[in-house]
């Protein structure tokens, strides 16, 4: 069993990295393979409860790959772990078949609480450089996590994800139509402060303009009124 998802590995990589030649260069020269080899055995020992040598097995691994998977997280078939340095995967990770993860992808936890506490990755899912999937949720099949980003909440399936925190901006390739925001802003307030100032001023124009035509008539009653007198 440990030997066909060895080639399924493999497999996967020659088929997905256009940089991979050969079969045998996949399986002598890539680390995110051998980190993976490296798991399969360690994941052995810790599913027959031998804490001690899987832990051992999986530091041996960090060590020549600089990728670390926690012996108790799962992985499925058909991964590919791209460049793969930095990458580290917590205890109760799920990673499902046929997912790609690159350099920096941290898939952790949050609390100090005992049990699952790590995310579960569906099928066909693709975490970008440096992005970092956080807690116990489930990421959906055929997802995308760009690089980058912080994912804290689940995904349906078919989500492009992106931004800290990370917020889907696709489904099945098609954009999400952004939401108008209705809260006020700073630019919206010195916008509407500004609108306030230009009112005012207009405001005093038009009362000096009224109080001068209010004087022209009062004169000119006045004179009026002295004719009428002199006659």
């Amino acid at each position: 069993m440990i030997l066909k998802d060895i080639w399924l590995d493999v497999k996967a990589v020659k088929e997905r990295d256009p940089a991979a030649r050969n079969s045998l260069e996949v399986l002598f020269l890539y680390q995110g393979v051998h980190a993976l080899i490296w798991h399969r055995f360690a994941h052995w020992f810790y599913s027959h409860k031998l804490f001690f040598i899987a832990r051992l097995i999986s530091q041996m691994a960090r060590f020549f790959t600089l990728i670390e998977i926690h012996p108790g997280a799962v992985m499925g078939h058909g991964i590919l772990i791209d460049h793969g340095c930095g990458v580290v995967i917590g205890e109760t990770a799920v990673v499902g078949d046929n997912c790609t993860i690159y350099q920096g992808v941290t898939l952790g936890g949050v609390g100090l609480n005992k049990g699952k506490r790590h995310p579960t990755l569906g099928t066909n899912v693709t975490v970008g450089a440096g992005a970092k999937i956080l807690g116990s949720f489930q990421v959906g099949d055929n997802c995308t996590i760009a690089a980058n980003a912080v994912l804290l909440n689940p995904l349906e399936n078919n989500v492009t994800a992106v931004g800290i925190p990370a917020r889907p901006i696709k489904i099945s390739g098609v954009p999400i139509p952004k939401e108008v925001k209705t809260e006020v802003t700073m630019e919206s307030y010195c916008l509407m402060e500004e609108r306030i100032r230009a009112m005012e001023r207009t405001m005093t124009e038009l009362q000096t303009e009224l109080s001068h035509y209010k004087n022209n008539d009062s004169n000119e009653s006045s004179k009026e009124t002295l004719s009428d007198t002199e006659e």
